[in-house]
């Protein structure tokens, strides 16, 4: 085999970014298929009936999601951010599961790297590894979402 066809050099932060990369999508994939089938079996019943959607395809999302928590939900409480983790009774709603899995998959990957380049003292990349985990943490959080 000639020097040009040889397998280049993978640094081993690479390989486990691209493993937990793997598992995480294919994981968020499965939940999704999972999920999705749950909903349109009907096995898990949705919070908004499947023959009532397109009646909700106009309404912008505010409008929505006041409709679907006085007619669906009955919340006592303002439907942003993390709510839809009460609703999960709701096949539409666990559908949402897959989708933060796959959300969630960056953070994880930069989170199985920091040791890694802590070990090799690797500072810099360390470093920026740990501010993409906090900053991917603190966007997932919702806690610098403007008016909730």
């Amino acid at each position: 085999m000639s020097d040009e066809c040889a397998e280049p050099d993978v640094c081993e932060e690479q390989l486990r970014y691209a493993r937990v990369l793997a598992v995480g999508m294919y994981a968020g994939l499965a939940i999704l298929l999972v999920t999705f089938a749950l909903y349109l079996g009907g096995i898990v019943e949705p919070a908004v009936p499947i023959k009532d959607l397109p009646s909700y395809w106009t309404m912008n999302v505010e409008r929505y999601l006041d409709v679907v928590n006085e007619q669906y939900l009955q919340r006592d409480h303002a439907l942003h951010g993390w709510w839809w983790l009460t609703a999960l009774e709701h096949a539409d709603y666990l559908n949402f599961v897959g989708i933060a899995v796959l959300a969630t998959v960056t953070l994880v990957c930069f989170v199985g790297i920091v040791p890694i380049l802590l070990a090799r003292r690797d500072w810099i990349y360390a470093s920026i590894a740990m501010t993409e985990v906090v900053i991917l943490g603190l966007a997932a959080s919702g806690l610098l979402t403007a008016g909730h």
